[in-house]
């Protein structure tokens, strides 16, 4: 989990077109084809509007000079949840269909619908879709450039920006930590979850004791910061908030913007207006 934590944030410190771009652009623009997305009703015209919005973002990706394979193998860790909410539709009739056909039986009178397995097909294109943004926009954005970008937005109140920020900054910092004491623990030749050949009861203990050593040490250092910014006057109920400085957008963003988020939207509505 550790691994997973920087392989994120890894790829999203390059350099191309998309990485450059000011982060609310990437923010609105996964924001509004996800809202499409969802808000298109539940027909076979999701099929030819995820299309079209796959093919965006297909081609963001490419600007954005990533390999393909760290598209799949963030994919390949969120689609298996997805896949299990998809797969139990095939054997419920929903209400966006009258009448149903069976397809298969199988044991215990349990029967597989063809109008649930296009609805469960549509969920996963919905599905697929949405997740492919998010994947995009956490490839190409730090974390605090998402949250600054949330702040310049206006979205979150003003202390929930500054616990992101803060929960962001010492995110790393205990996990350096947490990776230094499973190092002094390989070095001795232990590892409390996975050593079999030590007692049960054992390896519970010292692995409770090292999630209770990293609690504590976080609980020192929040104190530290605390006493830290009460010394410089920079912490108070009244103006506690993450500064977030002022940034416009450039000439070539803004036309970047209108031009994506105006073909998100007119794909989505004449998809929707056709017969």
């Amino acid at each position: 989990m550790i691994d997973d934590l920087y392989f994120i944030e890894k790829y999203a410190y390059r350099t191309s077109i998309v990485h450059r771009l000011d982060a609310r652009i990437k923010l609105l623009i996964a924001l509004a084809a996800i809202v499409a997305m969802v808000a298109m009703p539940y027909s076979t015209s999701v099929y030819e509007l995820g299309a079209v919005l796959f093919v965006l973002f297909a081609l963001l990706w490419a600007a954005s000079r990533l390999p393909p394979t760290v598209y799949l193998k963030r994919l390949a860790l969120i689609l298996p949840f997805g896949i299990f909410l998809v797969g139990f539709q095939v054997f419920v009739k929903n209400p966006y269909y009258d009448i149903f056909h069976t397809i298969a039986t199988l044991p215990f009178g349990i029967e597989v619908y063809a109008e649930s397995v296009e609805f469960a097909s549509i969920l996963l294109v919905k599905f697929v879709v949405s997740v492919s943004f998010i994947i995009l926009l956490s490839s190409t954005t730090k974390m605090q450039d998402m949250i600054e970008a949330a702040g310049r937005l206006g979205l979150p109140p003003r202390e929930f920006t500054l616990t992101l920020a803060m929960m962001v900054r010492y995110l790393f910092v205990f996990a350096e930590m947490f990776t230094r004491i499973r190092t002094a623990m390989a070095t001795r030749c232990f590892d409390p979850p996975l050593d079999r050949t030590l007692p049960y009861r054992y390896r519970l203990h010292q692995l409770g004791y090292t999630v209770g050593t990293i609690f504590i040490r976080s609980y020192e250092q929040g104190e530290r910061t605390y006493t830290s910014m009460l010394c410089r006057g920079g912490y108070g109920g009244a103006n506690a908030g993450l500064y977030v400085k002022k940034k416009p957008l450039r000439t070539r963003e803004t036309v970047l913007f209108i031009a994506t988020l105006g073909f998100i939207v007119l794909s989505a509505v004449l998809i929707y207006v056709q017969p």
